[in-house]
């Protein structure tokens, strides 16, 4: 009995707070007012850093990647990974091979490698606190 006093209850609710927001009976004929209806701000919202990363396409960003995104190459962290970060920004992808105090093996790795490198604008948003070494990701 309390189950059916309490959707009753409910029911007279949902009834009554309908009543009182104004929708008249020609709009609660029509359901389109209870569907989502996507706002144009909504397909506009992006952020600088979504776009940078579509510039790159899954590649490693010399300019703007951090040292642990060095991880899924072979060799590469932490030591090879912090000397191309210290000498960043590359004008072109070859112009890694160019690090000072790189050994035959390292710049082997690199020659290797250069499939998986793209070249972008350093930007703030990827290398905000400056900090490619350590990013504060733990």
């Amino acid at each position: 009995m309390k189950r059916l006093v309490s959707i009753f209850a409910t029911v007279l609710l949902v009834i009554g707070a309908w009543g009182f927001s104004g929708v008249t009976s020609a709009d609660a004929a029509d359901l389109n007012i209870f569907t989502f209806q996507s706002s144009p701000i909504l397909a506009v919202r992006r952020n600088a850093a979504d776009d940078k990363l579509g510039q790159i396409q899954g590649k490693l960003d010399l300019n703007n990647s951090d040292v642990r995104d060095f991880r899924e190459l072979r060799g590469f962290y932490p030591t090879l990974a912090g000397a191309i970060i210290k000498y960043a920004p590359y004008n072109s992808i070859e112009d890694v091979l160019d690090i000072p105090g790189l050994s035959e093996s390292q710049k082997k790795r690199l020659q290797a490698n250069l499939d998986n490198f793209v070249v972008t604008d350093p930007s703030i948003v990827m290398n905000a606190g400056d900090d490619r070494i350590n990013p504060g990701v733990y």
